[in-house]
């Protein structure tokens, strides 16, 4: 199998942002308690996936109320996410990873679930260093749908049969399946391989780089093509 682009998850994989995700889920049961008059459980669901559902419970009896509670909680994740870029670093292998790509003739793009203002603060010049860059507001629906991965391979001009999908966390695994993509997986986040490897990715490494050199895409690498994916799991 011959791989034509290479999609890459950004926190934790391209950069290390390290977002409280428990105090955002605290701030926006908060915020749902002010409009449903009782603390919301999550039940453990993803905070973006979580405000779509308070959404939709508030909106039941109040179309503008729902509305109301979609601005103020986007704005409260945003602001947490700003923060969290204010402290954040891209990875020094980032820029060399995505040229060397490049350079090899290998589309890339970029996918994330955060917004394209904490990523430019990190990565001001992502846009040029990839072929698609999509982050939440330009994806139809957010990873681990894979809309929102078909959407960047439709723009790159690449079957998901041709793709691989680089991701630090299991949600990551799961877009590539959901997607029909190969799937690698790196520790270079918050989760370690063992961890990772319940994903049963099809790829595993610390890191980009040295995923990549396992596929012979980085350094000093044979030709981009793979046999046998699942062998390497």
């Amino acid at each position: 199998m011959s791989i034509r682009a290479i999609v890459f998850d950004f926190d934790g994989t391209l950069a290390e942002l390290v977002i409280d995700f428990e105090r955002m889920r605290r701030s926006i049961a908060a915020l749902g308690e002010a409009f449903l008059g009782e603390r919301p459980e999550s039940n453990g669901q993803p905070v973006l996936e979580w405000l779509d559902e308070l959404v939709d419970e508030v909106g039941a009896f109040d179309a503008d109320l729902g509305r109301q509670l979609r601005t103020r909680g986007l704005l409260t994740i945003t602001a947490m996410e700003l923060d969290a870029a204010a402290q954040g670093r891209l990875f020094e292998f980032t820029r060399p990873v995505l040229a060397g790509l490049r350079a090899r003739g290998l589309a890339t793009a970029i996918v994330t679930r955060n917004c394209t203002a904490a990523v430019r603060r990190v990565f001001p010049d992502v846009a040029a260093c990839c072929d698609v860059f999509l982050p939440r507001e330009d994806a139809p629906r957010v990873k681990p749908d894979p809309a929102h991965l078909l959407l960047a391979l439709e723009r790159l001009g690449v079957a998901p049969e041709q793709a691989l999908m680089v991701g630090d966390h299991p949600l990551d695994v799961e877009t590539a399946r959901r997607a029909g993509t190969l799937a690698g997986a790196v520790a270079s986040g918050r989760i370690g391989l063992e961890e990772l490897s319940l994903a049963a990715p099809d790829f595993a490494a610390e890191d980009c780089p040295e995923l990549l050199r396992q596929l012979g895409l980085f350094g000093a690498g044979g030709p981009a093509a793979i046999a046998n994916p699942g062998e390497n799991g």
